[in-house]
């Protein structure tokens, strides 16, 4: 099931967040990453995913 977030954090980081984590602190900084640039928002979504 990771391996689908992983993949689904890369096409688009914040639903992999939030099917993770849902909506907390972590979504709302990697939707602020994502927005800043698009790399920081999946290193963070990636991130998130492997941590837990």
């Amino acid at each position: 099931m990771d391996l689908i977030k992983i993949i689904i954090a890369i096409l688009l980081p914040p639903l992999g967040v939030f099917m993770e984590v849902g909506i907390g602190k972590q979504f709302w900084i990697n939707i602020i990453l994502t927005l800043l640039g698009y790399i920081p928002g999946i290193v963070h979504a990636v991130w998130v995913i492997a941590r837990r």
